[in-house]
């Protein structure tokens, strides 16, 4: 007796019964889900497919958790091994987090060579930066936290300043000052000489530098970490996200110096998970040996140099901004003046959405972010070739091209 094949039609159907219960399952804050209608069933390096065969060009990347993009046999070798060497899951220490920390100190930052301890805390950024908020105050005996930029993962249970250039020889001394080389999620880069004003200014009043590098690390701006760019050595790096090589994993990379007092010990069940460990080494180890940093450097240079000429073209784009491939695209309203205050067309959001549904129905997966959500981001893999840069700023131009068309009002 023959094997019937279900019909393209039913498995779609099933997988549309998802994305129906999503809404009533699981709360508002779910916004990818909303914005980003698909239920993925196969993905492969840049490339998801849906249920119905169709494929998309992923420039979103597990909002950057995905440095090799999806399922990079390499990164898929070591979580076998990980799994066949039926060893304890989550495990204390070795010998996983032996070869994760030797592959991460291959990475850093000349002045943290030699001078750094690694830390293994609860697999979130936030987590990661609560701890490092406590390891700071053991460190000084100091309270309260200056923020610029950190988006999401600056801690909600501490009282936080914006931090400025200079605060004056009688400004706030707090337990830490703590930034994002580029800010949050307008992708906003922090300018080299402001971080290393600011890393003068925590030096000579004995503040410990933060640098938050869950969004920026592991090559995505063009150097394997942001604050390279700038030549900047912080007091304590927080690394998330990409670290993991697509499973969650959070570290600290401390100064030495910092370890004496008892604050931030890491006892927490889920901070090192073996496999996390293992897809981590795999990830910064072929990023490292492949040059990829480098190369996410001038590919992203080239992309950013397209988009602003496209910007030229269409009133509707404002700054187009970035590092590497971390790319920002602000959509605006040129018949709209910006706030009081600011500079410019005010940013528009609803537009910004359209050309996201727009972008999907072409292939496209990006990202919308901002504090109004006025801000394509694109954060395609390190993996991303030349071609297929090439589709990705195709498809977006035509969206654009098209959303702006049918929103512009007539004669």
């Amino acid at each position: 007796m023959a094997v019937t094949e279900p019909a393209p039609s039913a498995v779609t159907t099933a997988h549309e019964g998802t994305l129906r219960r999503q809404p009533v399952r699981e709360p508002a804050a779910r916004t990818y889900a909303r914005a980003l209608p698909i239920v993925p069933v196969r993905a492969r390096g840049l490339t998801v497919e849906g249920p119905d065969g169709r494929r998309y060009l992923d420039c979103l990347s597990g909002a950057g958790t995905l440095p090799l993009g999806h399922n990079h046999p390499v990164v898929l070798e070591a979580v076998r091994r990980a799994l066949d060497s039926a060893g304890p899951s989550p495990e204390p220490d070795p010998p996983a987090g032996d070869a994760f920390v030797a592959a991460l100190r291959r990475t850093l930052p000349p002045g943290l060579v030699g001078c750094s301890r690694i830390r293994f805390c609860g697999p979130t950024g936030t987590r990661a930066v609560q701890e490092a908020l406590a390891l700071a105050r053991a460190a000084t005996g100091r309270d309260g936290l200056l923020v610029d930029g950190a988006g999401r993962t600056a801690p909600s249970a501490v009282r936080t300043e914006p931090f400025h250039d200079d605060p004056g020889p009688d400004g706030p001394h707090p337990a830490a000052v703590l930034l994002e080389p580029v800010r949050g999620d307008a992708v906003l880069p922090v300018p080299d000489d402001l971080l290393r004003r600011t890393r003068e200014v925590t030096a000579a009043r004995g503040i410990p530098l933060i640098v938050d590098e869950t969004r920026t690390g592991v090559g995505r701006t063009g150097t394997f970490w942001a604050v390279e760019h700038s030549g900047v050595t912080p007091d304590i790096m927080v690394l998330a996200r990409s670290v993991g090589g697509s499973l969650p994993l959070a570290v600290l990379v401390h100064r030495t110096a910092l370890d004496d007092g008892p604050g931030g010990a890491a006892t927490e069940v889920f901070r090192g998970n073996r496999l996390a460990r293992a897809a981590g080494a795999a990830t910064l180890a072929h990023v490292h040996e492949h040059g990829l940093a480098a190369r996410a450097g001038r590919l992203g240079a080239h992309m950013l140099d397209r988009l602003r000429e496209l910007a030229a073209e269409h009133p509707h784009i404002g700054e187009v901004r970035g590092r590497g491939l971390l790319i920002g695209v602000e959509l605006v309203d040129p018949e709209t003046p910006a706030p009081a205050g600011t500079a410019g067309p005010s940013r528009a959001p609803a537009l910004a959405a359209a050309v996201q549904r727009a972008c999907l129905q072409r292939g496209l997966i990006l990202g919308r972010g901002g504090p109004d959500s006025g801000v394509l981001r694109l954060l395609p893999p390190l993996t991303l070739t030349d071609e297929q840069a090439t589709a990705v700023l195709d498809r977006l131009a035509d969206a654009l091209a098209t959303t702006a068309t049918a929103r512009r009002p007539g004669p």
